[in-house]
Formats: structure tokens, C-alpha cells, sequence
């Protein structure tokens, strides 16, 4: 984990939904780059270069759909507690963007995370690394073409780079889309998935075929890339927009009208490199952090999971 970054995770595996915080206490500089047609999204509009605030002192990922959203106003206590916020010489205001996915169509849509679930979050917020079915990815599935029956679990992936031996770029996905996610080689790792024929290949049969109803495609994947290269509003901005390509590369189809595909880069830190390569390394560490929620994930409610698959073959 990068210096500065804790991430916690609020897990329920019973009705498959949780929460994931970003927590950067000393205070850090975020950009934002949304791409899907169908975000759920909390003070984003904060992150343009165009306003005041510059630094955000916490991230949070949720399950739960909008619903999910409420799970910021638990971190934000948190940070209250501990004094941390921007002053506003009457109270300190916890900066808390967040941005939600779609998981109600697995486990108990009744239970989603929210104040307490954020709250819970920020307590379990440790430098140690936790992915596959955990906090926003617990109940995170790809492969939506043919509804719940050939879709595939999903979950939350990491991967961490380090160039010229001292500049950490880092990234975190949870992984819920309407399409697959493709493997280096072009190979589908996980997506609509029949026990008969094998992987449908959702780009190629939306091509010849009409779309099914948006209610069985309610999705998004969620990014944060946390570096300690020292950027501006500006300059973390143009890094997210390039961290998209990530998605593009290890998910197809995407940005469509039934994601809501949002990612944020975090920077903490005082190391310096040349923004077209740091946005490259970015999209570099999303696109192996989407394949690792696949490769990491578990068949939590009956839903086939990559690793299940692989022991078959």
C-alpha cells in the first residue's frame, strides 16, 4: 500500500453487498473521469479543477445502488471524531466522494450499506491488502447479457506498479459490468457464460441481437488509482481520463448506457514523472486489477466464479 492510503472494507456475504474506503487522513488530491451512462455519484462535481476545495480526505466504493451512497455519511463521521476536514473555521467538513454499483440483483436487495456500514469501514482501515469478494465487490458480477443465470461473479482486484524504482502508481476495481473481461491474450476470463457452449462473447452477440431490458443490466465498475506522484486537480483529472483506458482494454463492451463506470486517482505524495506516462502506468494498473477481481473472486450466492471454471478444465 502506498504511504499515506488505508483501505477499509465492510463485507456481508449473506446478502452479497458491502462498502470499501479509501482513507487519506493528511489530505489528498483527487481527480475524477466518468465515462458510464449510468453513474451514482456523491460530490464529484467537488473534484472539478474549477472549484475551491483541493484536497479530499476520504473515498468510499459501495454496493447497494443509490441507496449506497448513505455510506459516506458514515465515514464522515468518522473523520469528525478524529478531527480531520476542512476547516471552515466553524467545523471541520470531511471531504468523502463516493460512487456506487448496482449489486440488488444478488443476495437480499432489502440490506445495503449506510451510515454504520461506512462507519465500519473506516474502524477495519488497515495498509494491508484485501481483495476478490469483499466490501463493494461482495456482490460485483460481469456477463449481464442473458440476466442472473450466465453471468459470473466478479469482485475486487488491486495491482500495484513501480517505475523508475521509486514512483508507486496503485490500483483498485470493483468489477460489476454488463460486459466481459478479456484477458491479455483476447480471451474471455469471465462473462455470459453457458454450461453448454462456453462463454457467449457479449460484444459479439449484441452486434446481431436486440438488447434484453435494462433491468437485468444494472452494473459498473469502480476505479481509484492512488499514486505519490504530487499532481494538481488538473493533471489528476487528465490521469483519470486516462486510467479509463484500462477498463477499455479488459472490458467489453463498456461505458455503456447500464454502467456507470467512474474512476478517481488519489495523490499523496512529492515524487514527480511526466503526466502521459503516469496516466499510461495508470491505465496499465487498472486494466491487471480488473482480470485480478476476476482470477480473486469466490461463487458467493451459487454464481459461477473464474476459479470454479478453472478447475474443469
Amino acid at each position: 500500500m502506498i504511504k499515506g492510503f488505508k483501505i477499509g472494507h465492510y463485507t456481508d456475504q449473506k446478502a452479497l453487498t458491502g462498502c470499501t474506503v479509501i482513507l487519506c487522513p493528511e489530505g489528498a488530491v483527487c481527480g475524477v473521469d466518468v465515462r458510464g451512462g449510468a453513474p451514482g455519484t456523491r460530490e464529484t462535481d467537488l473534484l472539478s479543477p474549477t472549484c475551491m476545495v483541493e484536497k479530499v480526505h476520504a473515498l468510499v466504493l459501495s454496493g447497494g445502488s443509490a441507496f449506497g451512497l448513505a455510506a459516506a455519511d458514515g465515514v464522515m463521521r468518522y473523520l469528525e471524531e478524529k478531527g480531520i476536514g476542512f476547516d471552515t473555521r466553524y467545523a471541520r467538513v470531511p471531504i468523502v466522494p463516493a460512487a456506487i454499483l448496482f449489486d440488488l440483483n444478488v443476495g437480499d436487495p432489502k440490506v445495503r450499506p449506510g451510515p454504520q456500514e461506512g462507519y465500519e469501514a473506516c474502524r477495519n482501515a488497515s495498509s494491508d491488502e484485501k481483495t476478490g469478494s469483499v466490501g463493494a465487490g461482495t456482490g460485483a458480477t460481469v456477463g449481464k447479457i442473458l440476466g442472473p443465470a450466465s453471468m459470473m461473479k466478479a469482485g475486487l482486484g488491486a495491482h500495484k506498479m513501480v517505475l523508475a524504482g521509486q514512483v508507486e502508481v496503485e490500483a483498485l476495481v470493483a468489477v460489476n459490468a454488463f460486459g466481459d473481461v478479456i484477458d491479455r491474450d483476447g480471451s474471455i476470463l469471465a462473462g455470459a457464460y453457458d454450461t453448454k457452449t462456453g462463454f457467449l462473447n457479449t460484444t459479439s452477440f449484441i452486434m446481431g441481437h436486440p438488447v434484453p431490458p435494462a433491468s437485468q443490466m444494472e452494473n459498473t465498475t469502480l476505479g481509484v488509482v492512488m499514486t505519490n506522484v504530487k499532481l494538481n486537480k488538473s493533471q489528476a483529472t487528465k490521469v483519470a481520463q486516462m486510467a479509463q483506458d484500462g477498463l477499455a482494454r479488459a472490458i467489453s463492451p463498456v461505458h455503456t448506457q447500464y454502467d456507470g463506470d467512474t474512476v478517481f486517482v488519489l495523490s499523496l505524495g512529492e515524487k514527480e514523472m511526466d503526466i502521459s506516462i503516469l496516466g499510461s502506468a495508470a491505465a496499465l494498473a487498472v486494466e491487471e486489477a480488473i482480470r485480478n477481481a476476476v482470477r480473486s473472486a469466490e461463487d458467493l450466492g451459487g454464481i459461477r466464479c473464474w476459479a470454479e471454471l478453472k478447475k474443469g478444465d
